[in-house]
């Protein structure tokens, strides 16, 4: 066999390689993530139509999302669902952050984000265990991170009295960061300076 034909055939076994690899990624994304994404969205809005279902009344409240031009967050009103108890209530807003901003804001927690357990202690500590994938919609870096968190606490705190802090968890664990960034040890207490005034 000559010397091109050796090279020629190099050539086509890297493709053939490449393309294997590249298929099996492919097929990957297609079969298993896209169905299990698909699942936990469809889990997240049962879980949204279960909570709105119990309870007849609807409340306005007040999200906050973040504004990273500005590097603060972005309030916006939304009526939804509201339970009698203050566990079922930091649910309600946990699910209406998860649904994401009516209003083109960025998304501070993922779509197929599941809320694995609400707790709420005496002294006002809301526990919030989140999975895996919850805080992964965020753009890397400690601004961007520490909006996220605050996102969350500072929406749970406006429209939940009872809230005083906020300690959030991922899969039942504790974590230090969230990309290596924010640090999650302790729990976080509202900021309202971090709050944009509105025009």
């Amino acid at each position: 066999m000559s010397r091109r034909a050796k090279i020629a055939m190099l050539i086509v076994l890297g493709v053939v390689a490449g393309g294997l690899i590249y298929l099996r990624a492919l097929g990957r994304r297609i079969f298993v993530e896209t169905p299990l994404r698909v699942e936990q969205e469809a889990r997240t809005k049962l879980s949204q139509v279960a909570l709105q279902s119990r309870t007849g009344s609807t409340e306005t409240v007040m999200l906050y999302f973040p504004a990273y031009e500005q590097g603060m967050l972005a309030g916006e009103a939304r009526t939804i669902g509201w339970a009698s108890d203050n566990v079922d209530r930091v649910r309600e807003v946990l699910l209406a952050l998860i649904e994401g901003s009516h209003e083109g804001h960025p998304r501070v927690v993922s779509p197929s984000a599941t809320i694995r357990a609400v707790f709420l202690t005496p002294d006002g500590t809301a526990y919030v265990d989140l999975s895996n994938d919850a805080l992964s919609d965020f753009a890397p870096g400690i601004e961007s991170e520490t909006l996220a968190i605050y996102s969350i606490v500072d929406s749970l705190a406006a429209n939940i009295p009872a809230v005083r802090k906020v300690k959030i968890t991922v899969q039942g664990q504790e974590v230090d960061t969230l990309d290596g960034h924010a640090d999650l040890t302790d729990a976080f207490v509202p900021d309202p300076a971090r709050i944009a005034k509105a025009n």
